[in-house]
Parts: structure tokens; C-alpha cells; sequence
């Protein structure tokens, strides 16, 4: 066992606290809808980043590779100045929503790269450009841009000519869990001397503007370059310095005279170093040496290509010598990292792959932050503070008001998403389960908590709208998590799956109670997260009246029912009790296999015969019935609701056992349904599927075809046939058209960069991965299919599900010439050694070429590629042999 395993085994058993501090600070607060006190809910515009250095925030703390402790009442960062900036680089900056032509988006270059699961040690680059910031060309050249261009970046901005930028290398490394090591290595990749200020920053969350009766903590120097911390909640800390530079001083509190024209309170305001600093403003910082925020000024003059460090360390105790000791444990933390990840990627030969996995799971791990939302406090107002405005008590997250959020969430990223959102957060799981299954199993617990789960049942989706519906993957990856987390350990946690079960049982009971409209196990969703995807907006009222049955809501149903019934069994195997949830879920399966076969009325389903696809159904005021004929992943996602169980368990539950026999002798209807049920499969199995083999080939046959959903670098999320055939339906409103777009949309009913018109996302072809495992499991060698359709060449499930995995893989792995396509034909990020060994783990991908596309750093559901480098030997193969690679 490695010395990062025995920290984690300490942390769980909660002998030392080794999670306790961690990179729980965002990249951004600002622009977000808890710090948003409007009237009209535009949180975009509420606080900008122009605001961000001087606004206090309520919610959370925002800073570059920055850490908290658990709670985020103390904060440490890094703040840069190149000496030609307009404000000190303190947060990261973007545009919003309105500001982008393919809305939000990071104009920044950063890259997490490593981080051990207790964050023992962690490792980021952060890349500064040593000219002026471009952000007034950022915003003008990304207004003028329209959906059919793409983005300008930093990049594009000519900033990096010349090399004329600092590589910020920021390392944290633990002497204990207390004692924290930040070590800050700034190269000049330039051809000239450069001077950079580098200013490690330190100060106390603000609680005493808004919270009654709290006191305000302080920051105080007692000796040259060190600074002794006191918070009433936390205790005592100190900070210290390495070469005893300068300490700056002010308070974490708002700037009220540059944001709103207020008095001057002879305060020493945030943004008070910042104003010293740039503006020289020497009133701005306290001369008394103390406050609630301090910076560290280090002014270095750094030689061409040469580098030089900056030390800190923070700790519980006072340090006689505090860096006597720093480089060696810097080091041994770095060697048990390696230590650590050598075990984990055994499997892996390849040393780019094993790289490019590094830092997926970096990434993932970064980006655990400190949420922070008491809905009754939000909407109602704090007592020391301005009431908000009387229409938020009928707007945004009203019905919300049980929900108290206060913990490490881990979340898409730290820029697009400073919130949680609920089926990223269950695709998270799965690779974070490989490092950390206890953390992974605490996150899926969190979200069905009474504090943060609807009292009605309903899981929370997301800050902008608690209310939305996200694809109900909690119970599968609960089972996932549950799986992987009994092979390492040998064991089942049993504890953890029935406490899940129970909560699940709810939510399930809330999609059965709010989304099957007329009770005919038909199930609507709304958008369920697949932004742009359809014809119209399916949470909002249809330009036509009416209502959708919807394939993918009710296939997700399904599977959720498949979900439960398994998990239902593992409990049954040492509590009898639960075969008979088994069975209530087996049934309800059934019930909704009957409603996709035949229709929730028997007359009209959701299979369409002459295009053997599924499509959602429009049900006009008029009673007609118009299938959506869009070929997209929605008519795929039929194939996630597959389990297979074989015979040794059931034998082990023979009340289940017998329920189905009854089952399916009395209700012959359901039993034609699942008529390959009493022939066992591979390994006397049998299978549970909305699909028959003859709609499996069918749907398989389309899904794998080069001029549909197959691409070289994985499934689109819509078939290329809409290309040339983009579907058309006219109302009296409008012409609503679905066209196929292997890049940025170019429909604005979800804003942004909210696309699944042709990209490629990961969360649904690891799914698709993992069915066709599934059916493998069951047909085995006997079922095979034409991969790629018309290429001749017959596959069995398992070698196209390698194969799909070799294609997705690749997006982000050095071909032959060493390009990574997700780079696109950006030549500085595929051949430039300070770039090419960085990948970015973008939100989507471009159908066709593969180079990533949306949010930049959204690691998140992205991460899921740690799981499928981990699953294959990763020979180089090219495109065209990768069925053969599959075999």
C-alpha cells in the first residue's frame, strides 16, 4: 500500500484529516447565480469580472490554483502582475453568456496536471502572457463574430508570439494535513529578460458582512515575512515567506466607492493591493500591517529561458526553520504521486496515454470546490444586509427552500460551472471511483440528502434552475461506483448501496408521479439535458400546444428500472426483503417495455417500422400524432436499458425467482415482450433489454454508419444524414428545422455553447460502450454486426465496444505525425513543446475532424476517458483498422 493510500484509509477513518484543506476555491464566483441580487435574474451582468476584484462575495471565494479548507473560511491563491496589465490577474477571465457568439466561454490557457486524491500534492500551469491582457480585444472581436464562426482565443490574439509569455508552474505538497507547501516556478519563455510581480495571497472568506454576530477574523505581521493568522472558527495558522518580501494588507470587503459611488469609510477595500500595485496608490494597503486579506510581493526579474521559485508555507503550528525541509518534502510528495498512479495505470503501456490519463484525473480532482447555497437565506436576505429585490420570492429556485448546500462538490469545471450539476456529477463518479470510491460514493450520497433532495423526490439539477430535469443516472452509476469500489476492496459497501436504494426509490417514485402525464409509463422529460437537440425546447410550452412523448425520457425510465431491480438484488443477497422490490421494479420494466413496443394506448409507439428508429411523439390539441423524425442520439438511448442476470443469482433468490415465473405464465402479453428470457444466453444468462435482437441490428446498423452517427472519433450525437436532409417542421409561427452541425450551434434556444446537433460527447458514448458490453455478456460470440456498416467486415459486440473505445481514445492520444486531434490545426498546441503535452478536455468534439469544441477545461463527464484508457492496450492503429484492433 502506498503512503497515498494509507493518507486516504486515515481520512476515511477520520484519524487525520487529510482532505481538510484541498483546490476547493473556484476559478470564478463572479457572473454566477448565487451572487446574484438582481431583480431580473441576470446573473451575468450582476457581478462582472470588472467588479470581481472589488466586490466582497457572499457565497464562495474565487482565485487562480488556489486552495481552501473544507468550509472556505481560509483561502490562498496566487495573483500575478506582468507590469503592463490593467488589474492584477488575480481570477480568470471570460465571456458571458451574451458576451461570446457561442456564449460563455474561458479566454485563458491553464492546465491542471496533477493531483493525488487527499491533494498531498498538486501541480497546475498557468500561462501569462508577458504584454498587456488582451481583454477589450477578447470581448470586441468575439462580439462581431456570429454563430457560424467560431470563437477567437487568446491564442488568436498573437499574445504568445515570440514566446513572450511566463509558464506559472503552481505545486502545493503537504507536510501534514495541516501544512501546506506552495512552491510557484515561473519560466521566461521569452527572448528577453522579463519582470513579473508574483504576489501568493492569502485571506479569510467573508462572513461578517452578512451573518449576525460574527466577528471578523484577522491577519496580523508579527516578523518579517511571516503573517499570523486568527479565525474564531479555525484557530490559529501562520504564514511564511520565503526571503521575507513585502506584506501588503487590506480587508475582504467591498469596494463600495469605486462600485457604487459610496462615501469612503476609510476602509482598506479588497481591492486595495490591486490599487497599490497598479495604480500606486499608496492609501490603498494598511500601514498597521494587518486586515483580512494579505499578499506576499515578490517582484522577480527573470532571465530569457531561465525560471526561478517562489516559497510559502502555511501551518497549524508555528515552524522555527519552515523551509529547512520544504524541498525535500516537495519532492517525496512528488515521488509518492508517481508511486501512486504507477499502480493505477499497470495496465497502461503507452507513456502518452499514461500522461494524457494523469491529467484527466488531475483535472477531475482540481475541480472538487466549495459550494455554498442556503436557499432561505438567499431568497429572503441576510440581516445585515439590503433585502433583495420582492421578486425573487417568486422567481429562480422559490420552491426550493429546504435546500442548504455546504460542501466538496465535485463539478464540470471551475470556470463554465461553479455549481454542481446532477448527471454530470453521476458521470464524475465513475472515474473519481478509481482514485477515491469513497469520495465518489460521498458525492453520490450528497445529492439525495434531505437538504439537498426535493421533499417531493426530486434530485436538485443545477443553481440556474433546481427545478430542470437531468436524465435520472444516479442509480447506474451508484451501481458502477458500488462495482468498482467491491473489486478493490473485496467487498461490498452494503451500507452505502441500501441507503442510495431508498432515496432512489423516491426520486423514481417522482418520475413516475410528475413526468408520465397520462399514466401509461410514456415518460416526458423537458430538455433532459440534451441542449438543442430537438426540434423545439422541450421544457418550455410547444409553439403548437400539446405535449411529447419522448424516446429518450422514457428509455432513461428504463433503464432507472433496471437500475433499481439490480441493485435490489445485491441487497437481497443478505436481506430477503428485497426481492420483492426486485420484482416491483422488474415488473415496472416490463410495463414500460410494453408502452415503447405497442404504444401507451396500444395504437401508436414511439418504434417507427419504415425507419426502424425510435422518434418522439407531438401530441397536438387536436388530437393528432406526429413522429419528430430527427435522427439523433434520442432514438439510441433505447439501447442503455439492458441488464443481464444469469443463473447463480437467481437460484440465490428464488421468491424473485418465482415472482417472475408467475410473471411471465399469467401475463402473457409481457412475456412475449421478454421472450428470449427462458433461453439462456453465454454462461446460462439472461437478458432484460427494450430491445429485441431485430431492432438491435436495426438500430446498430444506423448507429454504425460512417454517413450517420459513426464518425472516425466516435457516435454523433446526430446522424450526418441530416446534412443533406435537414428535418423540416413548418407551423404557423415559424419553419423549425433540425440540421446536422459537426461544430458550434447555430441555434440559440438553449444560448451559448449548448449543442448535441452533431458533436460528440463523451457521457453518451461511454453509455453506448457499455451497453453493447452488456449485450456482449449475453449473446457472446454468436451475435455479430457489420462494423462499419457496408464495410463487409462482422464484429461481435465486445470488438466493436473496443473499437468505439480506440476512436474516442484518440481524440486526445499523438498519432503517428504527433498531432492530437482534439487540437484541431492549431500548430502551437500540437508541436510546441510547452503545448502539445497538454490536452485540453473540452466539453464536446467536432463530428467530423474530432477537435474539441465548447467550454475549453470542462474535465468533468470528459474525465470519463481516464475509465477508457484504463480499459485497452493502446497500440497505435490507424483509423481504418480499428474494428481489426477490436478483434
Amino acid at each position: 500500500m502506498s503512503p497515498e493510500h494509507l493518507r486516504l484509509a486515515e481520512d476515511h477513518a477520520e484519524t487525520a484529516a487529510w482532505k481538510k484543506f484541498g483546490p476547493y476555491l473556484t476559478e470564478r464566483q463572479w457572473g454566477t447565480v448565487r451572487e446574484d441580487y438582481s431583480s431580473d435574474g441576470n446573473a451575468w451582468n450582476y457581478v462582472t469580472h470588472d467588479m470581481a476584484r472589488s466586490y466582497a462575495y457572499r457565497w464562495g471565494e474565487e482565485g487562480i490554483g488556489g486552495v481552501s479548507d473544507a468550509r472556505q473560511l481560509l483561502c490562498l491563491s496566487v495573483g500575478l502582475w506582468n507590469g503592463q496589465d490593467e488589474m492584477l490577474k488575480e481570477r480568470l477571465f471570460g465571456l458571458t453568456n451574451g458576451e461570446g457568439n457561442h456564449g460563455e466561454d474561458v479566454k485563458e490557457l491553464y492546465y491542471y496536471l496533477d493531483s493525488t486524491p487527499t491533494h498531498s500534492y498538486m501541480r497546475m500551469l498557468y500561462k501569462y502572457p508577458q504584454q498587456a491582457f488582451p481583454y477589450a480585444q477578447l470581448r470586441a472581436q468575439n462580439a462581431q463574430r456570429t454563430r457560424q464562426e467560431p470563437e477567437y482565443e487568446l491564442l488568436d490574439t498573437g499574445i504568445f508570439d515570440e514566446n513572450r509569455y511566463f509558464d506559472v508552474f503552481i505545486e502545493y505538497a503537504k507536510a501534514g494535513p495541516e501544512d501546506l507547501l506552495l512552491q510557484l516556478t515561473v519560466h521566461n519563455r521569452g527572448p528577453e529578460a522579463a519582470v513579473l510581480h508574483v504576489l501568493p495571497q492569502a485571506w479569510f472568506r467573508n462572513t461578517w458582512s452578512f451573518e449576525h454576530l460574527r466577528p471578523r477574523p484577522q491577519l496580523r505581521s508579527t516578523e518579517s515575512g511571516v503573517v499570523h493568522l486568527a479565525h474564531p472558527e479555525l484557530g490559529e495558522y501562520h504564514l511564511y515567506c520565503d526571503q521575507a518580501p513585502a506584506l501588503l494588507f487590506c480587508d475582504n470587503d467591498t469596494n463600495g466607492v469605486r462600485l457604487y459611488n459610496r462615501p469612503y469609510e476609510g476602509q482598506f477595500y479588497k481591492d486595495g493591493i490591486n490599487e497599490y500595485l497598479v495604480e500606486g496608490k499608496q492609501e490603498a494597503i494598511n500601514p498597521a500591517q494587518h486586515g483580512t486579506k494579505v499578499a506576499a510581493h515578490y517582484q522577480l526579474t527573470v532571465a530569457a529561458g531561465q525560471a526561478q521559485t517562489v516559497r510559502v508555507r502555511l501551518c497549524k503550528t508555528s515552524h522555527p526553520a519552515p523551509f529547512a525541509d520544504f524541498s525535500q518534502v516537495v519532492a517525496q510528495r512528488q515521488q509518492e504521486a508517481d508511486a501512486f498512479y504507477a499502480s493505477l495505470q499497470e495496465g497502461v503501456a503507452d507513456l502518452d496515454a499514461r500522461n494524457v490519463q494523469r491529467q484527466a484525473f488531475a483535472g477531475m480532482l482540481w475541480s472538487k470546490q466549495f459550494y455554498y447555497y442556503d436557499l432561505n437565506q438567499w431568497l429572503d436576505g441576510d440581516p445585515n444586509f439590503v433585502a433583495p429585490p420582492s421578486e425573487r420570492r417568486q422567481g429562480r429556485n422559490n420552491d426550493w427552500r429546504h435546500l442548504y448546500n455546504a460542501d466538496i462538490i465535485s463539478m464540470p469545471d471551475k470556470w463554465e460551472y461553479p455549481w454542481y450539476a446532477a448527471w454530470d456529477l453521476a458521470f464524475h463518479c465513475i472515474p473519481l471511483a478509481m482514485v477515491d470510491a469513497e469520495f465518489a460514493k460521498q458525492q453520490l450520497r450528497l445529492l439525495t440528502r434531505d437538504w439537498y433532495m426535493h421533499p417531493n423526490g426530486q434530485l436538485p439539477a443545477y443553481e440556474w434552475n433546481l427545478s430542470d430535469a437531468n436524465p435520472p443516472v444516479h442509480a447506474w452509476a451508484t451501481w458502477r461506483v458500488y462495482q468498482m469500489d467491491q473489486k478493490t476492496r473485496g467487498h461490498g459497501d452494503t451500507v452505502f448501496l441500501e441507503a442510495m436504494f431508498h432515496k432512489l426509490n423516491l426520486n423514481f417514485s417522482w418520475w413516475v408521479n410528475r413526468k408520465d402525464r397520462n399514466g401509461r409509463n410514456i415518460f416526458e422529460g423537458g430538455f433532459l439535458g440534451l441542449d438543442n437537440i430537438g426540434v423545439f425546447d422541450r421544457s418550455a410550452p410547444l409553439p403548437t400546444g400539446g405535449y411529447i412523448e419522448q424516446s429518450d425520457g422514457t428509455s432513461w425510465m428504463a433503464m432507472y428500472a433496471l437500475n433499481l431491480m439490480r441493485i435490489a438484488l445485491e441487497l437481497a443477497l443478505t436481506n430477503p426483503v428485497y426481492q420483492e422490490m426486485a420484482s416491483k421494479f422488474f415488473e415496472h420494466f416490463l410495463y414500460i417495455v410494453e408502452a415503447m413496443t405497442r404504444g401507451g394506448d396500444g395504437q401508436f409507439n414511439l418504434w417507427d417500422e419504415e425507419d426502424s428508429f425510435y422518434y418522439d411523439v407531438l401530441h397536438t390539441p387536436d388530437g393528432v400524432r406526429t413522429k419528430l423524425k430527427v435522427r439523433s442520439i434520442v432514438g439510441l438511448i433505447p439501447l442503455f436499458a439492458v441488464e443481464v442476470l444469469d443463473d447463480t443469482l437467481l437460484n440465490a433468490l428464488p421468491e424473485f425467482a418465482q415472482r417472475l415465473r408467475w410473471l411471465l405464465h399469467n401475463r402473457p402479453h409481457l412475456a412475449e415482450l421478454v421472450s428470449q428470457w427462458q433461453v439462456p444466453g453465454q454462461g446460462a444468462r439472461h437478458r432484460l433489454s427494450l430491445l429485441r435482437s431485430h431492432r438491435l441490428q436495426c438500430l446498430l446498423t444506423r448507429m454504425l454508419d460512417e454517413q450517420e452517427f459513426l464518425s472516425e472519433f466516435g457516435i454523433r450525437a446526430l446522424s450526418r444524414y441530416h446534412r443533406e436532409h435537414p428535418y423540416h417542421f413548418p407551423t404557423a409561427e415559424a419553419d423549425f428545422t433540425v440540421a446536422y452541425l459537426p461544430g458550434e450551434s447555430d441555434s440559440d434556444m438553449f444560448g451559448g455553447n449548448s449543442n448535441w446537433r452533431g458533436p460528440i460527447w463523451f457521457p453518451i458514448n461511454y453509455l453506448l460502450i457499455e451497453s453493447l458490453q452488456r449485450f456482449y455478456a449475453y449473446y457472446g460470440d454468436g451475435f455479430q454486426v457489420e462494423y462499419p456498416t457496408g464495410s463487409g467486415q462482422r464484429c461481435t459486440l465486445q470488438e466493436v465496444a473496443t473499437a468505439l473505445t480506440a476512436r474516442l481514445s484518440k481524440l486526445f492520444l499523438r498519432d503517428a505525425t504527433g498531432q492530437r486531434p482534439a487540437f484541431g490545426a492549431n500548430e502551437r498546441l500540437q508541436y510546441d513543446p510547452h503545448f502539445r503535452d497538454y490536452p485540453l478536455f473540452y466539453e464536446y468534439f467536432h463530428g467530423d475532424d474530432g477537435r474539441g469544441l465548447g467550454a475549453s477545461h470542462q474535465t468533468g463527464w470528459t474525465g470519463l476517458l481516464a475509465c477508457l484508457l484504463a480499459s485497452q492496450s493502446l497500440t497505435r492503429i490507424p483509423a481504418e483498422q480499428d474494428a481489426e484492433a477490436g478483434a
